[in-house]
């Protein structure tokens, strides 16, 4: 297993090396096409190879090719099409592994079960005495495709750390005003069927990122199925709501709530595992420069939206 796992990163690693010289050599192209489109001097660092350049141009095909060889730019820096371990989502179900800090309390081990519920095809885990990595390495020989784990503060959930496998991304979010089904009366049985998702205000780039770290951790849902589960964001605090609907009086729609509801703040995204967290690269992280309003308009999860704008989901 050792031996797999360590061969399947280095293809992985080779992939990513190609995926990086090809890139640069799109960048060089195109910069050499821009100066010979308007007419400008050539770069210094590409005069010496502008003639191979100039001729592979002639050939060039911009289709989707160039589009994934130039990978996109996210939040904090770029992310090359081989970081995207997303790009392959949908084509089978996931499949959750949910665990919570060591010594967990009993609010915490009730939170976790909420969290078993939500997610379809999850199963909870309890930590015990078991180490990240050997709890990482556990996952990924039983074909897990996301870790999550949840932490607390005096028995309030307060922490949410999304771990995608087999190499990542990890996303971090504090959690905050977190309402627990256990915490409202009469609130019934909880639907496990796969739910509808609804996401809105995420415009952005890193917004598009986060909401795929969210959005694949739920199964493709039939058309059937009175389930929804909102992720809403607002300043870059994503409400998370869950809700079954249904008809009343053949066109209108009733909501009910069936809980719990809690809002997430994303603080880092690192592109590795959790037992790799200190040596990976960091994706985007939250620094306090961000908080001034004129900057965070680009470096947030939408695009300056405004309470009196209009509402798109």
């Amino acid at each position: 297993m050792l031996r797999r796992q360590a061969r399947l990163r280095r293809e992985y690693l080779y992939r990513k090396s190609k995926e990086n010289m090809v890139r640069a050599i799109q960048e060089k192209k195109e910069r050499l096409s821009r100066c010979l489109d308007e007419n400008l001097p050539i770069h210094t660092d590409i005069r010496k190879n502008a003639i191979d350049l100039q001729k592979k141009l002639e050939w060039e095909d911009k289709g989707p090719e160039v589009a994934v060889a130039i990978g996109t730019e996210s939040g904090g820096g770029g992310i090359s099409h081989e970081d995207d371990e997303y790009r392959w989502a949908g084509v089978e179900d996931p499949k959750i592994m949910i665990t919570t800090s060591r010594d967990p309390s009993s609010r915490l081990k009730m939170f976790a079960k909420e969290l078993r519920l939500i997610f379809p095809n999850s199963q909870r885990m309890n930590r015990g005495n078991y180490e990240m990595k050997q709890s990482i390495n556990a996952c990924r020989a039983n074909d897990v495709t996301d870790f999550v784990v949840v932490h607390e503060h005096r028995g309030v959930p307060d922490s949410l750390v999304i771990c995608h496998l087999p190499y990542g991304p990890t996303a971090y979010f504090t959690m905050s005003d977190v309402v627990m089904r256990h915490d409202i009366p009469d609130i019934g049985t909880m639907s496990e069927q796969y739910p509808h998702l609804i996401f809105h205000n995420f415009k952005t780039q890193l917004g598009n990122r986060v909401m795929n770290i969210l959005k694949y951790l739920f199964p493709v849902p039939k058309e059937d199925s009175h389930r929804v589960i909102t992720f809403a964001n607002h300043d870059d605090y994503i409400l998370f709501q869950h809700h079954t609907f249904k008809k009343v009086n053949g066109k209108d729609i009733e909501l009910t709530e069936v809980g719990p509801r809690f809002q997430l703040k994303l603080y880092e995204i690192k592109l590795g595992t959790l037992e790799h967290a200190d040596a990976a690269d960091t994706e985007w992280a939250l620094r306090p420069y961000m908080n001034t309003s004129a900057k965070r308009r680009f470096l947030s999860l939408d695009d300056g939206w405004d309470q009196d704008d209009d509402v798109e989901i």
